[in-house]
């Protein structure tokens, strides 16, 4: 059984980039405050809250940023109708870098009183149909590297198309063609080890 408040997810916290931490401690507080039967857990590596036996929310740090999202799709509509459709993260309030980046404290606790109350309600959480996105092409640099290390390609040849997208999308977003090099060394190194993009965050 999950306890109220997990040790793991402290943990987690203090594992997490400094610009992170300040983030989830506050989303912590704000779930805790607005649902105080919520237990935490660890699912998937990442902290999650749950409520009446069910994920009710969770939240995650990456390299860049953070995110926090609920469980329950009607939770998406709702969020959209307030804010808008949000790309480029897989938690519903985007990319989250600072805490200014978050809603204000009182509108995020009415979404997690609201979906507590969808949660206890027994109301299926309904699946949405996602269209996939189409896959990405492999950019020529990293082919080549690809070409010259049998395990990393090895490894690249297993992997489903979206831990193909999270390195892809990494080595393309760099900037200066410096870091790019790096980005393509790491990633045939990690690949060689059988690691996917954000393997640091999946055992915290």
């Amino acid at each position: 059984m999950p306890s109220p408040t997990d040790p793991r997810v402290d943990a987690y916290i203090a594992k997490a980039a400094p610009f992170a931490q300040p983030i989830l401690r506050h989303l912590r507080k704000l779930v805790h405050q607005a649902c105080p039967e919520v237990a935490e857990d660890i699912k998937w590596g990442m902290p999650s809250f749950i409520y009446a036996g069910k994920i009710l929310c969770g939240t995650a740090a990456f390299k860049q940023h953070a995110t926090f999202g609920f469980w329950h799709q009607e939770m998406a509509k709702i969020i959209q109708q307030d804010r808008g459709t949000v790309e480029g993260a897989m938690g519903l309030l985007g990319r989250i870098t600072s805490l200014a980046d978050l809603p204000a404290d009182k509108q995020l606790l009415a979404y997690i009183k609201k979906a507590a109350a969808l949660t206890a309600s027994g109301q299926p959480a309904r699946v949405r149909s996602v269209k996939p996105k189409p896959a990405l092409p492999v950019p020529a640099d990293l082919a080549a590297a690809l070409k010259g290390n049998k395990k990393a390609a090895a490894t690249w040849a297993t992997f489903p198309p979206g831990c193909r997208r999270e390195y892809l999308e990494w080595v393309t977003e760099a900037k200066r063609p410096a870091t790019r090099a790096t980005r393509v060394a790491t990633t045939l190194e990690w690949l060689a080890a059988g690691k996917r993009r954000n393997w640091k965050y999946e055992n915290c």
